[in-house]
């Protein structure tokens, strides 16, 4: 009996030990799964789009699909620079250019199709996804042929997506390690000759532009410039077919911007580009495009459109600088009935000097630093400004809003630089009665999209170094004060908005005029309630009169002589305060 229970109780153990040991394996199995979606490849980032093939096939365009009648296509092949992650949907904070390439293309004439897919090089495009957009191509379409991050690495193993540097006709006869294909591989160039004749065969035109730079610097301390480069420009030139120096045109840019602005054009790693990074990017591409001599590319330019920079149509007298005022509709309202709501913008001239500084009120009412940017609001005043011009720059009323529902404009409450990817919901109103976005400007954010949505401070931030890369003076004005009261007194945010300000301030060094505390200073002694500030408000507690219009101009202007500004120069009457 003891046997027994002896032979008894080491079957059990065996048993246990036996599922502990599958148990281990299926979670070894697991990690090593886990593992592999984490694995950086050799450049240093993690890019599992060829893992996810299938998927990301659902999520590129059947060759030639867009087509419209007898137009053109025009093929963007190339990377995850050009199309990132697996769906290339933004869901992981990182754009690829091709998304907004069409953004410069007339659609009545000409489709373009983002073939793009993360994780591919030159070789094992060709190789796995060239076919049939190859085939799909019609005489007068377009290629544009951008490609090369990933050529580099083991050539027959892993990934085995190298190609042999340079431009020659050296081949490679290898034999991929884990599976038994025998394949030749070929140089850069050869790659590239590959890619033009297939794109001539078929009756389309073939134009090869250079790689998107890296947040990488030289010893010099400008963005490195890729050395495939010079290997596109030689295969062009051989081929005679157009180039296009796409890192040139961006590194340009980037090295113009300074470290802190060139980080957030960048995602996650150095390589792969944020919405910033990417708009860039195709506006570059279009730039270079345009800008080219080459009379091949006559047909297609013809197509093109919003190439040039959008600004402000203004008549600038030399000596003459231009104040341009930021905000939401304490600044700009319906500004026409002497009895409706007024932004202190449109008084601004009671308070200006006309004949010595010009004014752009470029606010817009329901505004805040996230929307007004995501309009491409912001990007009008940058493009337009002039070294020894003025940006004040006022918002906070509408930025601490629902972040991911309609109107989309609310920000991460915080002066910390911080950001968060969000998707972007509907709302249960109808969107349609919503003035959600002016249609004459473009928008970034829509329902089902993904954003990342930076801190306010961080969006004061970003205004204030763009003023400044222009050679302009930003100057932070915090937000005019509600008709709110409590105990005799006018309601303050200072714990809020007015502490958020300060950090930007101290973290910036920008001038600051508290506008909110000046005017509530003043509104407090003259009128010491609520229903005698009321003649300064108009139909609520936020939105100014006529007079309370002119009252926050006079706070404004009260505020740049406290400071010595060198905005005051240009203010009517009193002399700048010594």
């Amino acid at each position: 009996m003891k046997k027994i229970l002896n032979w008894m109780i080491t079957a059990i153990l065996i048993k246990r030990i036996f599922s502990c040991l599958v148990t281990l394996s299926v979670l070894t199995a697991s990690a090593q799964v886990n593992d592999r979606s984490g694995v950086k490849d050799v450049n240093g980032v993690v890019d599992n789009t060829p893992d996810s093939i299938a998927k990301a096939m659902t999520a590129r365009p059947v060759p030639g699909s867009s087509r419209k009648g007898s137009n053109p296509v025009l093929f963007l092949i190339g990377n995850s620079t050009m199309r990132t992650g697996t769906l290339g949907n933004g869901n992981n904070g990182q754009w690829g250019w091709g998304y907004y390439a069409h953004e410069y293309f007339d659609p009545t004439r000409i489709t373009v199709e983002n073939q793009a897919l993360g994780g591919m090089s030159s070789r094992t495009f060709y190789n796995k996804l060239w076919a049939p957009i190859r085939d799909a191509i019609r005489p007068g379409d377009w290629v544009i042929i951008s490609i090369g991050h990933n050529d580099n690495g083991p050539y027959d193993e892993g990934r085995a997506r190298a190609s042999i540097p340079g431009v020659g006709d050296d081949t490679l006869h290898v034999t991929i390690k884990e599976t038994g294909e025998q394949e030749t591989v070929y140089t850069y160039g050869g790659y590239m000759r590959k890619y033009i004749n297939d794109v001539r065969q078929r009756g389309g035109n073939p134009i090869l532009m250079s790689l998107t730079p890296r947040n990488a610097y030289d010893e010099k301390g400008r963005v490195v410039r890729k050395p495939h480069t010079q290997w596109l420009m030689q295969v062009a030139a051989e081929e005679g077919v157009p180039f296009v120096d796409l890192n040139e045109i961006s590194a340009q840019k980037l090295d113009s911007y300074g470290p802190w602005k060139t980080d957030y054009h960048f995602f996650l790693d150095k390589i792969h580009t944020s919405r910033f990074g990417a708009m860039m990017n195709a506006r570059s591409a279009a730039e270079g495009l345009m800008a080219s001599h080459n009379p091949a590319l006559n047909p297609l330019k013809a197509m093109m459109r919003n190439v040039q920079l959008p600004v402000y149509d203004l008549t600038r007298t030399e000596g003459k600088p231009v104040v341009f005022i930021t905000g939401d509709s304490t600044v700009k309202n319906n500004d026409k009935d002497p009895d409706g709501m007024w932004g202190w913008g449109a008084v601004a001239n009671t308070v200006f000097d006309e004949t010595k500084i010009d004014i752009v009120n470029a606010a817009m009412a329901g505004r805040s630093c996230r929307s007004f940017l995501n309009e491409g609001r912001w990007e009008r005043v940058y493009n337009s400004l002039k070294p020894g011009d003025f940006v004040l720059i006022q918002f906070g009323h509408n930025d601490i809003s629902p972040i991911d529902k309609p109107k989309y404009r609310g920000a991460i409450a915080t002066a910390r630089d911080t950001c968060h990817v969000y998707r972007m919901e509907a709302a249960k109103e109808d969107l349609s009665k919503q003035n959600v976005i002016d249609q004459k400007l473009k928008s970034n954010t829509q329902v089902g999209s993904y954003e990342v949505v930076y801190s306010f401070g961080w969006y004061l931030k970003k205004f204030i170094q763009d003023v400044r890369e222009k050679g302009a003076t930003p100057i932070l004005l915090s937000l005019t004060p509600r008709n709110e009261w409590s105990n005799g007194k006018i309601e303050r945010r200072n714990d809020t908005y007015g502490k958020w300000y300060r950090e930007v301030v101290e973290a910036t060094g920008v001038e600051f005029v508290d506008v909110h505390n000046i005017t509530a200073d003043f509104l407090d002694k003259k009128c010491g309630k609520k229903e005698k500030a009321m003649k300064y408000f108009n139909h609520d507690h936020t939105h100014t009169s006529l007079l309370g219009a002119k009252t926050n101009a006079q706070s404004v202007a009260k505020g740049l002589r406290a400071n010595g500004s060198e905005l005051a120069k240009y203010l009517k009457g009193k002399k700048v305060k010594k």
